[in-house]
């Protein structure tokens, strides 16, 4: 029996036959408790591991694997209508550096997200009925460009955002008071973060957006971003 430490790649750990816990009874209960889920837990937990089993399990253009990575699992002999139904996008915010002040973050911030807005344009372009706008300047302007091109076709999106809050929290634990002038330039206001989440609040009501799944470690940066975001179901109580 392998066992896959440090692996988080759902693909790879089952390509691979490395031990696996089955987790994917849990799809059904993820599905009724709503379409926008905030899930908390300490580091070293699994969540980016699931957040990669969900990616999977969404994604169109894993339709023709499902019997290859499901089949084994208790997800695989009774799929929810939704597998394999949506576009998925996935950010990591753990890959956006703290570095700098306030703007420099924002730079940083927006220019991974237009990195990973050109990499499902790219992934998805039999699927889409042309190339995405990128914005170089402005990352929501190319994350609504996504959205409305999602709508043209039969497909809603999923979006999963990965540590949430990795960032802002190095920030945050920082003592002296510049660095907590930058968090608070990043939350606050019109700050990079809050926006984006405004955005993708926006989003949801229609627009393209079917589905949210984040990932964090504290509830304290989403509470700072108070109004910005505050339609997330928090399942980091349940089991």
């Amino acid at each position: 029996m392998k066992f896959p430490y440090g692996i988080s790649d759902f693909d790879a750990l089952i390509t691979r036959q490395f031990h696996y816990v089955d987790r994917t009874d849990r799809i059904p209960l993820l599905e009724e408790a709503g379409d926008q889920l905030l899930f908390l837990r300490p580091r070293r937990f699994g969540k980016s591991l699931l957040l990669s089993m969900l990616e999977n399990y969404y994604d169109l253009n894993q339709a023709d694997r499902f019997e290859q990575l499901f089949g084994e699992l208790a997800i695989g002999s009774n799929p929810t209508a939704g597998h394999n139904r949506y576009f998925v996008l996935k950010w990591d915010f753990s890959e956006v550096s703290p570095v700098g002040d306030g703007e420099e973050i924002k730079r940083n911030l927006y220019a991974y997200v237009n990195d990973r807005i050109s990499e499902f344009s790219i992934y998805y372009q039999s699927a889409l009925s042309g190339p995405l706008q990128i914005d170089s300047q402005d990352a929501l302007s190319s994350f609504r460009s996504l959205l409305v091109a999602v709508q043209q076709t039969d497909y809603p999106l999923y979006l999963l955002i990965d540590e949430y809050d990795n960032f802002a929290n190095e920030l945050m634990m920082g003592h002296r008071s510049v660095e907590k002038d930058r968090y608070q330039a990043i939350l606050a206001g019109e700050g990079c973060m809050k926006a984006l989440f405004k955005t993708i609040k926006a989003a949801a009501g229609g627009r393209g957006l079917g589905k949210v799944f984040i990932t964090g470690v504290s509830p304290v940066a989403m509470s700072d971003l108070t109004s910005a975001y505050n339609v997330a179901e928090n399942i980091y109580g349940s089991r």
